[in-house]
Order: structure tokens, then sequence, then C-alpha cells
């Protein structure tokens, strides 16, 4: 890329990241031995790899100078910094926040992309959280808790999870931190299955898990998409109703249609919304409880139970609104 050529998906010259990283270096000329180079190739990479706008991308390398010069932000008129957030407060994708956890537990990566992955705590509930492994951080122990400083958050079927990348800043604080349960117990008829059910597709890129809209991902744009099956659901108890979100295993288990019958079914039909249909032919109308966290206004299913029908009038009425 030419000094001057512009990105297409940021809006974004070099002329433009160098004019932010000469006024930035200029603010710390005096406290900290960085060059503009420096603070431009920072820069670069969260515009132009972690397409971040560059006013987010200027506040995120301000904070970080700011740690490391050990200067309180009002003292530079402003700076701003990112918003501490706790793990309830997770409720959008690319989000770039402040956060202290414990890690509760640490899992196996599935790829060489990835050096860690496991579940973050705090009071409110829990999140998942990937180390990249081109972040080059530090690892994360088991039962440590650290205030974690310039992360993204991410959304997968309505699960909330954050991001640890190579701007992050990990500091291991000396202190237990309490975990609160944040999975809740619902149960009523199936009144309805929300558009976005059924056989749906997904993005295929390593770090990306978007559902498509009419093939294309607002990430990546025009991509051959990878099947996955999914319910977006209501349950009604008579009183309130009740948002639940069924992954794959689930949607299997609660429906007897697995994802290969799913895309024989749309083969044949040359239609995907088929899924749905017969989906919904098969369990609108029967009651269930249903076990898992919460996120945003979702229910994850984690366990699912058929329970009786309740013989009694409401019962007759809840089961007409799912008709």
């Amino acid at each position: 890329m030419s000094p001057i050529e512009n990105n297409a998906e940021t809006g974004t010259t070099m002329t433009d990241l160098r004019t932010h990283a000469t006024e930035i270096h200029e603010q710390f000329a005096d406290q900290l031995d960085v060059t503009v180079e420096e603070v431009e190739e920072r820069l670069d990479t969260l515009v132009n790899e972690y397409k971040v706008p560059v006013s987010e991308a200027r506040r995120s390398v301000t904070n970080t100078y700011l740690d490391e010069a050990g200067i309180d932000r009002d003292e530079l008129g402003g700076g701003g910094g990112n918003e501490q957030v706790q793990v309830a407060d997770v409720d959008a994708p690319e989000e770039w926040v402040d956060i202290t956890a414990k890690v509760i537990e640490l899992w196996d990566p599935r790829s060489d992309a990835v050096a860690q992955v496991g579940l973050l705590g705090d009071e409110t509930g829990t999140i998942k959280f990937t180390k990249w492994s081109k972040s080059d951080l530090p690892g994360l122990d088991e039962g440590g808790v650290y205030h974690l400083r310039n992360v993204v958050t991410d959304e997968y079927q309505g699960r909330f999870s954050v991001k640890l990348n190579r701007t992050t800043v990990i500091e291991e604080r000396d202190e237990d931190l309490e975990v609160g349960d944040d999975d809740v117990t619902v149960e009523g008829a199936l009144v309805d299955i929300q558009s976005g059910s059924g056989l749906i597709k997904r993005c295929p890129e390593e770090d990306c898990t978007r559902v498509l809209q009419n093939g294309r991902c607002n990430e990546h744009g025009e991509v051959d998409g990878e099947f996955d099956l999914r319910i977006k659901g209501v349950l009604d108890d008579g009183e309130d109703v009740h948002e639940v979100l069924f992954d794959r295993e689930g949607t299997e288990d609660l429906t007897g249609i697995t994802l290969e019958e799913a895309k024989d079914m749309a083969m044949d039909a040359l239609d995907t919304s088929v899924v749905a249909d017969e989906m919904r032919a098969g369990v609108l109308g029967r009651y269930y409880r249903v076990s898992g966290p919460t996120y945003g206004r979702y229910v994850l299913v984690d366990e699912m139970e058929e329970l009786p029908e309740p013989a009694d009038p409401e019962a007759v009425l809840i089961k007409a609104r799912s008709i």
C-alpha cells in the first residue's frame, strides 16, 4: 500500500495513521522511549487487522501508553479509556472493554491459531475467552484473577465472549474473586419459533461464526457458508414469555432432525425454509423445562426436559397461542 493509499474497509489512509501516530508520540515523548513508527504500527494493527475505527484505535493506543507511563488519564485532558465492565454487562459484539475476572477453567485449543481458550468469571456470571497465538501475550493460569485491558467482545449463537489480542494488557491481581452463577431454569409451552431458526449458514472464516444474510457475512462479505442448526424459540408459562436459544445439539435433541437430515430436506425442496416449517410442526404447543445461562434476552439451552401438558384452562389458552 502506498503512503496515501486508502483502505477500502476502514476509509483510513496510511497518511491519516501517521498523523495520529505523530500526535500520540508527542504526548508521550518525555515519558516513554517510543518512536512514531512503533505508535503507527500499533494503530495499523488495530485499524487494518482488527478493523477497529481509527478513533477507537487511537483511544486504545493512548490508554496503553498512559498505563506504561504511569500517567493519570485526566493529566492528558480527557484521553478517555475503555469502559470497565462486568461479565453480565457484555451484551454486544465488537466493543473494546476492560474487564477484571477470574480464570475458572482452561480448555484444549482446537486450532494452532488459539493459544488459550477457557472460561472467565466475576460476581455477575461467566464468559468464554480466547487468546490468539499471534498476540504473543503471557499465559493465564487457572484460578488466577486478572485485569484485562483492551479486549474485544464477540458473539456466537447468542453467547457473548471476549478476545485477547496483541494490544491487550494483562495485569495479575493478588486477590480472590467470587464468581456468580448466571444459570436460570424456565418452563412453559413452546409458542413460537422465530425467524432465523432451522437450517442456517455461518461464515467459515477461522475467527468468525456469524450467521450469513443472503450469502454475506457482515465482516467478510460473500463467502461459502457452513451449514448449522439452531432454534430461537419462545416459551410461555402463562404469566411471562422467555426467549430461548438452542444450538445444533439442542436443536437435534428437541426436534429429532439431524443436520444431515435437514440438509437433505432442503436439497430435495430446493428451499431451506422447509426445515424450520418441519420443526415448527413437530414441537409447537409442547411443554418444556430448559436450563442454561442468560445472554442478552435469551436463555441459552444447556439442558432440556419435555413436560406433560398441564390439565388446566390456562394451559389450553397457552397452547392456542402456539397455533
